[in-house]
């Protein structure tokens, strides 16, 4: 599938002056990347973005950053025939045990899946938000490949410069 339009991400403002280098998550890793793997986590809508950021405790400080974004070959994690044939169901995408996954196995199942896709040529994957207080049509991309270019051209917007050089 392909996405045109904004996406948000809530931002530890750590990674202020990178907000396009998916540098936190290559290096802690996530749900959908290993690590080592550069990724991008944006949301669909600003309150997903905050809920992903801050789903630990109280609200920590937080930058909310807005892109515009055009992405073709995105993985829809909506449909499940495409997740069946990738030997993975909406079950497992939801699974809070990931972290433990990983340290046990090196890999989690959702990160094998996000490898599998990454080698498949796939830019993206549109999941479901599983952060708390989120429901079913809060939907995060998480990004694998994005430039300025198509067909993964992610643009930062901050037309007044209000972000460090």
């Amino acid at each position: 599938m392909r996405y045109s339009g904004p996406l948000y991400r809530a931002l530890n403002p750590v990674y202020a002056r990178q907000p396009l280098s998916g540098r936190g998550a290559q290096l802690y890793s996530g749900r959908f990347n290993a690590k080592g793997t550069p990724a991008l986590y944006a949301a669909l809508d600003v309150m997903t973005a905050v809920r992903e950021a801050n789903q630990v405790g109280a609200l920590q400080p937080t930058m909310l950053l807005s892109y515009d974004a055009e992405v073709e070959e995105i993985f829809d994690g909506r449909d499940a025939d495409a997740l069946a044939r990738e030997d993975i169901d909406a079950t497992v995408l939801a699974d809070n045990g990931w972290r433990d996954e990983m340290i046990a196995l090196g890999v989690s199942r959702t990160q094998a899946f996000s490898q599998r896709l990454i080698a498949q040529g796939f830019k993206g994957l549109l999941v479901r938000s599983f952060a708390p207080g989120s429901g079913h049509a809060d939907m995060n991309l998480v990004l694998w490949t994005w430039g300025g270019t198509a067909p993964s051209r992610l643009t930062l917007v901050d037309d007044e410069r209000r972000l460090p050089p």
